[in-house]
């Protein structure tokens, strides 16, 4: 039986990776749509330049005979908060508007992430997926993001022929990744939360991608966690890269975050991430789904280290280590 995906925000570089893993299943037909074209080859997938916000995605959904839909919102760096809602939020509201109008429409595969459980001193040690939501301190992302899985979780409330699958995946790492966390860890010196050294769990974009093919093909209902099933705290990652870090009050960390225009010091929007650290069970998915990732959350930092600038600690010890070489010889 023959599928037709519809893949959104594929300028995106890990968007663009879902659509082409997903145009390589067999019987598959792939659309990419987004309103900027992709920096990338989208090989076997075709592009449709559209605004998920529009009305023209009824007809496009329902002309092109789209069964699946792979929402993945868009953050909108460097936008107003307002810009980045539109965009994350009202834009996924009228595209599942549009799903539920299509009567061809059967699957949603909505990739969200694990920073709507928060994080705080009273959070368990690890997520699962039924953990409720206690209204603790989220960043304005995860805000979205649980708001447009309740859109999610609705629309399947409202059709019953359709099946809705959330997946919560953890920060993505690896080569050549660019996001919040991401800018935080290779800033020149890295601001951290006295105190505190958190536990990371990543996922490296083969898998996630590789998380998103499996959710299409078994088209299965529910909320999964994605992610690496090991840790890596702060502290070490940190030491890898070779970036210097200050030790703050947590006051203080906030305060810099609002105020880096002026400072320079980055903090990421996830604050209380980089704090108390977020780690998410992921046997369900294992276990419901049959999907485990091929890379730990510390070959995907390595990785990652492996390709980014190296940070002053590791210039020197690198010079050091030349150093020794030449009296040595």
């Amino acid at each position: 039986m023959s599928r037709v995906v519809l893949v959104t925000g594929v300028s995106d570089d890990f968007a663009a990776r879902c659509a082409r893993a997903l145009a390589s299943l067999p019987a598959t037909t792939v659309i990419g749509v987004d309103l900027v074209p992709p920096r990338r080859p989208l090989d076997a997938v075709t592009f449709v330049r559209a605004d998920i916000r529009s009305p023209v995605m009824t007809g496009l959904i329902t002309g092109r005979g789209v069964d699946t839909v792979v929402h993945l919102p868009r953050r909108g760096p460097g936008r107003s908060r307002a810009a980045a809602k539109e965009l994350a939020v009202l834009g996924s509201m009228q595209l599942l508007a549009a799903c539920q109008r299509a009567p061809g429409f059967r699957s949603l595969v909505l990739p969200s992430s694990g920073e709507v459980y928060g994080s705080s001193p009273r959070d368990p040690a690890v997520f699962a997926e039924d953990r409720g939501h206690d209204g603790g301190p989220r960043s304005p992302f995860a805000q979205d993001c649980l708001e447009v899985e309740s859109y999610a979780r609705a629309l399947g409330q409202r059709r019953d022929d359709v099946t809705v699958t959330i997946l919560r995946m953890a920060p993505l790492m690896g080569a050549g990744v660019r996001s919040d966390l991401t800018r935080y860890l290779t800033a020149p010196v890295v601001p951290t939360v006295a105190g505190f050294d958190a536990r990371l769990q990543f996922l490296h974009p083969a898998d996630g991608a590789r998380a998103v093919t499996t959710a299409v093909e078994r088209c299965r209902p529910g909320i999964y966690n994605v992610g690496a099933p090991d840790v890596v705290v702060l502290s070490q990652l940190l030491a890898w890269l070779g970036r210097p870090s200050v030790p703050v009050p947590r006051a203080v960390a906030r305060a810099l975050r609002r105020t880096r225009s002026r400072t320079g010091l980055v903090v990421p929007e996830d604050l209380d991430g980089v704090t108390w650290g977020r780690v998410m069970d992921v046997r369900r998915i294992a276990d419901e789904l049959g999907f485990q990732t091929h890379w730990s959350s510390r070959q995907a930092a390595e990785e990652f280290v492996a390709l980014a600038s190296p940070g002053v600690l590791r210039r020197v010890l690198d010079g050091r280590g030349a150093e020794e070489g030449n009296e040595d010889g």
